[in-house]
């Protein structure tokens, strides 16, 4: 009788034990949002660890197709998730006709309502696949006018929004890179760069080719005045480095950016134009952090500032990144990893 009520205690510590112990979790795969199959990451050291969604910019530039090298060693504290946006990556690849016409592109037009619409669903998912209340919101530039949405609408969702390179009002975000790199290419004797801001004239453009021209100059400028990622952070995981995979990556960020920016000619209305942040997303009821580069042309610390001023939260905070332009760099990085520390401290 001894023996077998040892055994029992014996059993009764083994399984508690093996019920605390971290339960990896690693899944890749198709999921249905917003009635088509997109594709979904969850990768963490222990499933129990809180959940934070990233939200890539572009929109078209995917974050789950890199090697470990960027967020990698986040997995011991937290549950990763990447999601490849409609119209981007693995999602856009399922998802379209081979080989993509233009008819394609203007009889599938993408709005920035459907993006929140299934940015919602996939937290849904994502909740219940976890068990999760509330996870934790990341977005990068494009991926930060998705996310500021979805915390303004959904809030029960969400522990805290974290927007990086934070669009607030696109059309004056462009008007405003637009005048700082012609005074930079002036200061600089920048005759081609100058000729071309010339030719192209201030934003608003009715055509995306111009916008991207634009967009070259203001990057040309930032990678001058800032302090680049490592190159070993844009090494593809193997699974993802094909020829299939690559041409995906590749016509979906074609087709989501000239949906971004717009293309009259073609009937293609810009999904940016209807951005402003100040006039439809000043009260949030969640904690929310703004990570901001020092030397960012896109979104400029002015705008962002300004916004961040006005907008109302329980808790927020503006963090400027010394050498840091529109994207990722390790300072970035480190300043997103403890703004979800500090997320997560203040929910306690």
């Amino acid at each position: 009788m001894k023996y077998k009520i040892s055994l029992s205690i014996l059993l009764f510590i083994v399984l508690g034990w093996l019920a605390v112990q971290a339960q990896p979790i690693h899944e890749e795969k198709f999921v249905t949002i917003g009635g088509i199959e997109q594709w979904i990451t969850i990768s963490g050291d222990d499933k129990s660890k809180p959940v934070i969604l990233f939200l890539h910019g572009g929109p078209g530039s995917t974050m789950s197709q890199y090697d470990d090298a960027i967020y990698g060693h986040w997995k011991k504290d937290f549950v990763l998730v990447n999601w490849d946006q409609r119209g981007a990556g693995r999602t856009f690849g399922r998802n379209t006709p081979s080989p993509v016409t233009e008819d394609y592109w203007i009889e599938n037009p993408l709005t920035v309502e459907q993006f929140v619409t299934d940015g919602i669903e996939v937290s849904e998912y994502v909740r219940k696949r976890l068990g999760k209340h509330k996870i934790i919101l990341i977005g990068t530039s494009w991926g930060s006018i998705v996310g500021a949405n979805m915390a303004l609408s959904r809030p029960d969702l969400f522990t805290a929004y974290i927007g990086h390179s934070q669009v607030v009002e696109n059309t004056e975000g462009f008007v405003h890179a637009y005048k700082k790199v012609n005074t930079m290419a002036l200061r600089a004797n920048d005759t081609e760069a100058l000729a071309k801001l010339k030719e192209l004239g201030s934003p608003p453009y009715e055509d995306a080719q111009k916008e991207g021209q634009l967009m070259r100059i203001i990057k040309k400028y930032e990678r001058q005045n800032s302090v680049p990622a490592p190159e070993n952070w844009w090494k593809l995981k193997s699974e993802y480095d094909n020829e299939k995979d690559a041409q995906a990556r590749y016509d979906g960020d074609d087709y989501s950016f000239l949906h971004f920016a717009g293309f009259k000619k073609m009937g293609i209305k810009p999904m940016g134009a209807g951005v402003d942040f100040i006039k439809n997303g000043l009260n949030y009821k969640i904690p929310v952090y703004f990570i901001q580069g020092e030397e960012d042309i896109l979104t400029p610390k002015e705008i962002t500032k300004a916004y961040f001023d006005k907008l109302k939260a329980p808790t927020k905070k503006f963090i400027l990144v010394p050498g840091a332009a529109h994207g990722h760099n390790q300072a970035v990085i480190d300043a997103q990893y403890k703004a979800v520390k500090e997320s997560l401290s203040a929910k306690r």
